[in-house]
C-alpha cells in the first residue's frame, strides 16, 4: 500500500500569493487603533505625499489633524444629542436689526462662555417672541461645540420631570441628574401650567432645591416671559421664589429685551401678503 508523504494539511490556512507589505501592516495597525478614516484614505495620503514631495512631518500633520477634526465632530454631535436641543440655532442667524436695543457685542461676549467657566448665571427677560429662546439655544449650541456638558429644557418640562420623581421615588436621582451639567438652560419660565397639589411640594420648592445645589458651583441660564416679581405667583410660593431670585442675582447677568415680538412681526407680514387682518399684539408681561 502506498503511503502518504508530507505533513498533514488539517487546519492549515491557504498561503496567499501576495505577501503582506508595509501598507497592509500600517492599515491593520490603524484598524486596531480605531483610526478608520486614515485606514480608508491611506493610499490617497501616500499618493498625495509622493506627488507633492512633502516631508514626513507634513504628512503626519495632515493625517492627525484630520483625525482630530473628525473626532471633535463626533464629540460635538454626541454633546448636541445629549443636550435636549432640537434644532441648531445660531447667533449669526439672529435678526439683530429687528431688536436694535439689544447689545450685539455683549451677546457675542457671552458666547465665549466665560460666564459658564466662572459658574456665573444668566437671566433673559422680555415679552414672548423677542428672541430670548433663540439666544439661549444658540449659547447652548456654543457650549456643545466647546464640548461642555450642556442640558436644555423648558421650565415646565423640568418641573414635570422632578414631579414625576416624587411619584415614583426617583426624585433624588433626577435632581442629581439636573445638577450635573456644567451649563443648564431653563427656558420659558412663566409659560405653561405648573402642577400644584396640596400633598406635594410646590414648583418653587423643587426649583429652589435645584438652583440652590447649583449656585456658585455650576452655571444656570434662564429666560422669563413674566416679570420676575410674578415668579412667586407662578411657582406657588413667593418666599421661595424670592430666595431663588436672590441666589441668581448674586452672580447673574440679566439682559432685558425690550422690543417687539418677531413672531408677531412674521404673522403680520404673512397676513399683509394674503390681504388679511393682522393678529392682535402679544401683551404678555416682561
Amino acid at each position: 500500500m502506498a503511503r502518504k508523504t508530507g505533513p498533514p494539511d488539517h487546519g492549515r490556512k491557504p498561503i496567499s500569493d501576495k505577501p503582506e507589505g508595509p501598507v497592509d501592516r500600517i492599515r491593520r495597525s490603524l484598524d486596531a487603533l480605531g483610526l478608520t478614516h486614515t485606514r480608508d484614505q491611506l493610499e490617497d495620503y501616500l499618493a498625495w505625499a509622493t506627488r507633492e514631495h512633502v516631508p514626513i512631518s507634513a504628512l503626519l500633520e495632515r493625517i492627525f489633524s484630520e483625525e482630530a477634526g473628525r473626532k471633535r465632530e463626533r464629540a460635538v454631535a454626541r454633546r448636541f444629542l445629549q443636550s435636549g436641543l432640537k434644532v441648531e440655532k445660531t447667533l449669526e442667524a439672529f435678526d439683530w436689526n429687528f431688536q436694535p436695543s439689544l447689545d450685539r457685542a455683549a451677546i457675542f461676549e457671552l458666547a465665549n462662555l466665560d460666564f459658564v467657566r466662572r459658574a456665573d448665571d444668566l437671566i433673559f427677560t422680555g415679552k414672548s417672541g423677542t428672541g430670548k429662546s433663540h439666544i439661549l439655544q444658540a449659547l447652548a449650541l456654543r457650549g456643545c461645540q466647546q464640548q461642555l456638558f450642556v442640558r436644555y429644557t423648558s421650565c415646565v418640562d423640568l418641573l414635570d420631570d422632578l414631579y414625576a420623581g416624587l411619584g415614583d421615588g426617583t426624585y433624588p436621582m433626577r435632581l442629581k441628574r439636573w445638577c450635573a451639567p456644567m451649563m443648564l438652560v431653563i427656558d420659558d419660565v412663566g409659560l405653561g401650567q405648573v402642577k400644584m397639589r396640596d400633598d406635594e411640594p410646590t414648583a418653587a420648592h423643587t426649583l429652589f432645591a435645584l438652583i440652590d445645589k447649583r449656585h456658585t458651583r455650576l452655571s444656570t441660564a434662564l429666560s422669563s416671559n413674566i416679570k420676575l416679581s410674578d415668579w412667586g405667583k407662578y411657582l406657588g410660593d413667593a418666599t421661595l421664589a424670592a430666595a431663588i431670585l436672590d441666589r441668581l442675582a448674586l452672580r447673574a447677568t440679566r439682559i432685558d429685551i425690550d422690543g417687539p415680538s418677531y413672531r408677531q412681526h412674521v404673522a403680520h407680514e404673512r397676513a399683509r401678503a394674503r390681504g388679511k387682518k393682522s393678529p392682535p399684539e402679544d401683551s404678555s408681561g416682561s
